[in-house]
C-alpha cells in the first residue's frame, strides 16, 4: 500500500464530510472558525456543520495528536488481548492518558468501535491507517518511532499491510469477473429483461434483512422522480464483520458493474459508494478502479457506445458512525447531515437521496447482481435453499484456528461452519454481530439462511473459557456509544443496560437487576425509532434465555446499593462541558 497517498480527501465532487476531514487532518481538530468557513463554503447553516462535527466520532473540536491513535475495542480485534491491556501499555510507554492528547501535541491515544480487522488480531488506526497483529514488542517499536517523530512513510510497510485469509470460495469468490461482461449482456437484452433476470434469480439483500432485490429495483424504477440514484452501502460497521474489506480490494470492479447494471434498470445517472471511515485506506484503490472503468468506456457518458446511457459514481467517506449502516441514516449522511435515521415510510426506493427514488444495496449484493447478469439466474438459484438462493459470505473470527472469509451456499449448518474454521469446545456463537443472534450448543444444528438464522456476515465464536458476561458488557458499551441519541428509549435505555451489566459484573447487582434487564430490553426493542434500538438488546435477551447463569452467578444476595449522587451528575457535567467546583456536590 502506498502510504503517502492514503489521505486523499475523497470524490471528485467536494462533500462536507471530506472538507471537515481535510480540516481535521490539517489542524488536528475542527475549530469554530473552521466550521464557519465550511458553512459559508457549502452555503449551509452553521448549526448543521456543528451538528455534523459533534455527530461523527472521527471529528474533534479539541486538538488531537500529530500521531492520532485509535485502538479498536471490538471483541475480536480489540486492545484487551488475553491478560494484556495493549492500549494502557502504549499509554504508559508514551506517558499519555487514554482519551487525551499529550501536552506537547505529539500523540493522542483513544479507542473506537470495531475497525473491521477481526481476523487480524488486536488492531489500531494511526492517522486513519490500520496496524494489526499488535503485541508488546510491536507497541514498543511504535512508541520508539513516535518518540523520534519518524513519519509514517518511514515505518515498515509490512505494518500497514492487511493479509486477507480466504478459506472457502463458492459462486462469487470463485468466479473471476470479466470487466464489462454483465454490462454488455444487460445493454444487449435491455432494462426490462435485465430486471426479470434479477427477479428470477431470487437474489435477496445480503445485509441481513434479506429484502427481495428484484422487487426493490422494480419499486424504485416505477417511482416518479426528477432523478434516480444508486447507492452502495460500504459502511459495514457491525463488530465481527470484515468481508467488505476483501470485496472492496479484490472485487470492486464487479461491485461497480453491479451498480451500473442497477442504474440501467432504474434509469439512474449518478451513483455513490458510501465507504466507512475505517476503510479510508482503500480509497486510492477504489478511485483507480473507477478511473480504469471510465477509460474502458464502462462509466461516464455513452457507456459501451450506447448514446443514451450515462452513469458515474462518486465515493463519499464516512467519519465513524455505526448508525450510518442503516440506509436512511446513510442517505442523511450523503446529504451532508448527521446520520440520524428517517421516519419510514416513505422508504428510500421512493424518497431517498435528495428526496428522489434511490436504491441502497450493500457491496455483496451488487457483486452478486453483476455475476447473475453475466451467468444467468439459473446459475445462481440452483444452490441455496427455497427462500435463500445462492451463497453467503461470512466473516469468521473469535476462538477458532482459522479466522477469515468463508463463502457457503445458504443452508449450511452452524456445526459445519464451526468444524471448517477449527473451533473446538464452543460455548456460544454470535451470528450477525451484537445486533444479531446469540446461540448455544443446542442450536448449532440450525442453518444460515433467511428462514432460519439470518446474518449480514458476522460470525463470532466463543469457547468455554470465554467470559460471556464480559462479552455482553462489551456489546452493551458498543450500543450505548453508537446510539445516535435521536429517541429516548434508545438513548437512555442503552446507557441503562450498560450500567446494569456493569453493576452485575462488578458485584454490585441484585436479583431485581435481572428483572430490570428484561424490562429495559423489551422497552428498547419495541419503542425505539430505528433498527439500532430494535436490535440493541437482542444479545441480552438471548443471553438471559440461553445463559441465565452468567447473569445470576455474580449477584450478591445481601448487597445494599449505595447511591452516589455526585457520580450520577457526571453525565450532566459532560453534556454541559462543565467541571468547575459549582458542578460538583460538596461532600464534606
Amino acid at each position: 500500500m502506498d502510504i503517502s497517498h492514503s489521505h486523499n480527501s475523497g470524490s471528485p465532487h467536494q462533500h462536507v464530510l471530506h472538507r471537515l476531514h481535510a480540516l481535521q487532518q490539517q489542524f488536528r481538530h475542527i475549530s469554530p472558525h473552521a466550521m464557519q468557513r465550511t458553512a459559508a463554503e457549502f452555503n449551509i447553516p452553521l448549526s448543521q456543520v456543528a451538528a455534523v462535527v459533534a455527530f461523527y466520532s472521527f471529528f474533534s473540536t479539541q486538538p488531537r495528536g500529530r500521531f492520532n491513535i485509535l485502538f479498536s475495542n471490538c471483541i475480536s480485534c480489540g486492545y484487551l488481548s488475553g491478560d494484556q491491556d495493549l492500549m494502557r501499555m502504549l499509554c504508559q510507554l508514551l506517558q499519555v492518558k487514554p482519551g487525551k492528547t499529550r501536552a506537547d501535541g505529539l500523540i493522542s491515544i483513544g479507542e473506537t468501535s470495531c475497525i473491521g480487522m477481526c481476523d487480524q488480531g488486536a488492531s489500531l488506526l494511526i492517522n486513519g491507517l490500520p496496524v494489526t497483529a499488535l503485541n508488546a514488542e510491536k507497541l514498543t517499536q511504535i512508541a520508539q518511532r513516535i518518540t523520534t517523530k519518524s513519519p509514517l512513510t518511514d515505518w515498515p510497510t509490512e505494518w500497514f499491510t492487511v493479509h486477507d485469509r480466504i478459506y472457502r470460495r463458492d459462486l462469487l469468490l470463485m468466479e473471476q469477473h470479466a470487466s464489462g461482461s454483465a454490462l454488455q449482456t444487460a445493454l444487449a437484452q435491455g432494462a426490462d429483461q435485465t430486471l426479470a433476470v434479477i427477479q428470477q434469480s431470487g437474489l435477496r439483500g445480503r445485509g441481513g434483512a434479506g429484502f427481495d432485490t428484484g422487487k426493490k429495483w422494480q419499486l424504485c424504477r416505477e417511482a416518479p422522480g426528477d432523478a434516480h440514484y444508486v447507492v452502495c452501502n460500504a459502511d459495514e460497521g457491525e463488530p465481527g464483520t470484515f468481508k467488505d474489506r476483501l470485496l472492496l480490494r479484490d472485487h470492486a470492479d464487479a461491485m461497480i458493474e453491479g451498480m451500473t447494471v442497477c442504474a440501467l434498470v432504474i434509469g439512474a445517472k449518478q451513483g455513490f459508494v458510501y465507504l466507512r471511515g475505517e476503510y479510508r485506506y482503500l480509497l486510492p484503490h477504489l478511485h483507480a478502479v473507477l478511473d480504469q472503468r471510465r477509460s474502458q468506456g464502462l462509466l461516464g457518458q455513452h457507456i459501451l457506445g450506447y448514446g443514451n446511457f450515462e452513469f458515474d459514481i462518486d465515493i463519499v467517506v464516512g467519519a465513524g458512525a455505526y448508525i450510518c449502516g442503516e440506509e436512511s441514516a446513510l442517505i442523511e449522511s450523503l446529504e451532508g447531515k448527521p446520520g440520524i435515521p428517517r421516519i419510514r415510510p416513505p422508504f428510500p426506493v421512493t424518497h431517498g437521496y435528495l428526496g428522489q427514488p434511490t436504491i441502497v444495496n450493500n457491496v455483496e449484493t451488487f457483486i452478486a447482481a453483476a455475476h447473475i447478469i453475466a451467468h444467468g439466474s439459473a446459475w445462481f438459484n440452483s444452490i441455496g435453499t427455497e427462500q435463500s438462493r445462492g451463497t453467503k459470505i461470512l466473516s469468521i473470527s473469535g476462538d477458532c484456528k482459522k479466522p477469515g472469509i468463508y463463502e457457503y451456499p445458504f443452508g449450511v449448518s452452524i456445526d459445519e461452519v464451526l468444524d471448517d474454521c477449527g473451533a473446538r469446545n464452543v460455548q456460544a456463537v454470535q451470528i450477525g454481530g451484537p445486533a444479531g443472534k446469540l446461540l448455544g450448543a443446542a442450536e448449532f444444528n440450525r442453518a444460515i439462511s433467511f428462514e432460519d438464522v439470518s446474518t449480514g456476515g458476522s460470525f463470532l465464536v466463543f469457547n468455554q473459557q470465554r467470559d460471556l458476561l464480559a462479552i455482553h458488557r462489551n456489546f452493551a458499551h458498543f450500543f450505548a456509544h453508537e446510539s445516535c441519541g435521536f429517541c429516548t428509549p434508545c438513548r437512555v435505555g442503552t446507557r441503562l443496560l450498560k450500567n446494569n451489566l456493569d453493576n452485575i459484573a462488578e458485584g454490585r447487582g441484585t436479583a431485581s437487576d435481572i428483572e430490570e434487564l428484561k424490562q429495559l430490553s423489551h422497552l428498547i426493542q419495541h419503542q425505539s425509532h430505528c433498527g439500532l434500538g430494535h436490535t440493541a438488546a437482542h444479545h441480552v435477551l438471548d443471553g438471559l434465555q440461553h445463559f441465565s447463569h452468567i447473569f445470576s452467578a455474580p449477584l450478591q444476595p445481601h448487597f445494599t446499593a449505595r447511591f452516589d449522587l455526585d457520580q450520577a451528575l457526571e453525565s450532566a457535567r459532560q453534556a454541559t462541558h462543565r467541571n468547575d467546583a459549582a458542578a460538583h456536590l460538596d461532600n464534606e
